[in-house]
């Protein structure tokens, strides 16, 4: 056997090529993961990448595509493009049958590249990088760290309202029908998506009104920078089609928002915000109610909560999923 042709080849991309790779369907990759697309990561190393070097690096087999890796370095350090912050959970992008062979060459490569650490975080259990790479690692003699640190919420949709309500144990079904019959009877209500790129960019500064008011810490959060990143991905995202803004109205003023992403079947509930003055109707909760509806009516699989653990997650009856970090030293 000539060992040579078995070999994978790891080349440096630039992004670019990885916006080609995403629309190229003929690779058969694995992009399953929404906060690792092209525009996001774009979007990220547009507005936060000054001071790392990226390194997105593509495996190549017989000169076809195998796996994306999109790492930055930063002392002797490689990390997923991205922060948590604003990057719920990450992988890497590998075709079916090929996980084995390009992380064995990744690791490879990295390590003769002078990396110490390969830091992934945060990871789905479900996730490749974390079902694959562990094991090869320690296979290889690397020391492999992974920690529990955080937890996603979701919720598998059924096909119809009725039948999600009756998922819900019986105290959340009656607390949201009788906050949706109290919001009913405060005038005249409107549940709005909005998917056109040109009116969500009508419609963000509505948007981060609420999220700001919202809760002092989202204030906080919302510093300029943060808000040339939102601006940034909703233009970029919602051009793509993955983009949802919905804006909950009563007497035709907005009370409260979502920003949701829709990929894959699923819808990821990204970002909400409400308007204090309609507290007393819980706009905010009910906005995320409706959010659901809406997704059950779309047909969608899965309603993705994403991480935190705020009390309304449960009260929607979603289902917590671990969150991990994983840590190779490449020396020991």
């Amino acid at each position: 056997m000539n060992l040579n042709k078995q070999r994978i080849e790891i080349k440096t991309e630039p992004f670019e090529r990885l916006e080609s790779f995403f629309l190229n369907n003929t690779f058969n990759l694995d992009w399953n993961c929404l906060f690792v697309l092209p525009p996001w990561l774009k979007t990220w190393w547009d507005t936060f990448g000054e001071n790392h070097d990226p390194e997105i690096l593509a495996g190549y087999r017989h000169g076809k595509l195998i796996g994306i890796a999109p790492l930055r370095i930063q002392d002797k350090t490689a990390r997923f493009i991205g922060r948590e912050n604003v990057c719920d959970y990450q992988d890497m992008i590998v075709a079916s049958n090929h996980h084995h062979e390009f992380f064995k060459a990744i690791l490879t490569h990295l390590k003769k590249r002078g990396v110490r650490f390969l830091q992934l975080g945060t990871l789905r259990p479900d996730s490749i990088s974390l079902t694959q790479l562990p094991n090869l690692a320690k296979q290889i003699g690397y020391t492999v760290v992974r920690n529990q640190v955080a937890f996603s919420y979701e919720i598998i949709l059924p096909r119809t309202w009725e039948s999600y309500l009756q998922m819900l144990a019986g105290k959340q079904r009656h607390e949201i029908r009788r906050k949706l019959r109290r919001l009913n009877e405060a005038g005249q209500i409107r549940f709005r998506v909005i998917k056109r790129p040109d009116e969500i960019s009508e419609n963000m500064d509505t948007f981060f009104s609420m999220f700001k008011a919202s809760r002092p810490d989202k204030s906080e959060f919302l510093t300029d920078q943060m808000v040339s990143f939102f601006l940034l991905l909703a233009q970029r995202m919602a051009q793509r089609g993955f983009l949802r803004m919905s804006f909950l109205d009563i007497d035709q003023v907005p009370a409260a928002g979502v920003m949701c992403f829709d990929y894959n079947d699923t819808i990821f509930l990204y970002n909400n915000g409400y308007n204090p003055q309609f507290s007393n109707l819980s706009p905010g909760f009910l906005s995320k109610v409706y959010s659901i509806r809406n997704s059950v009516d779309q047909g969608k699989l899965r309603y993705d909560l994403l991480k935190g653990d705020e009390g309304y997650k449960k009260r929607l009856g979603s289902t917590p999923v671990p969150l991990y970090h994983l840590k190779i030293d490449l020396e020991g």
